[in-house]
């Protein structure tokens, strides 16, 4: 909703920039979508090292927490 109102106030500022905001927002949004999965992953990797260290610890606490 806010990007929507930002979108307006552009629009009645400048429009022809508004127009181009509209038309190139999907592109970059498509362009992005490579370096949202490569987050995903590292996250993914950093969250399963952070398990395979803590392991031993939990088990010694007898697998609370």
């Amino acid at each position: 909703m806010v990007k929507f109102l930002l979108w307006l106030i552009l629009l009645v500022l400048c429009w022809p920039l508004a127009l181009l905001a509209l038309l190139l927002y999907p592109i970059v949004w498509l362009l992005l979508i490579p370096f949202r999965l490569l987050g995903i992953t590292v996250n993914a990797v950093l969250d399963l090292f952070k398990t395979i260290i803590t392991l031993p610890a939990r088990v010694l606490r007898g697998g609370r927490g």
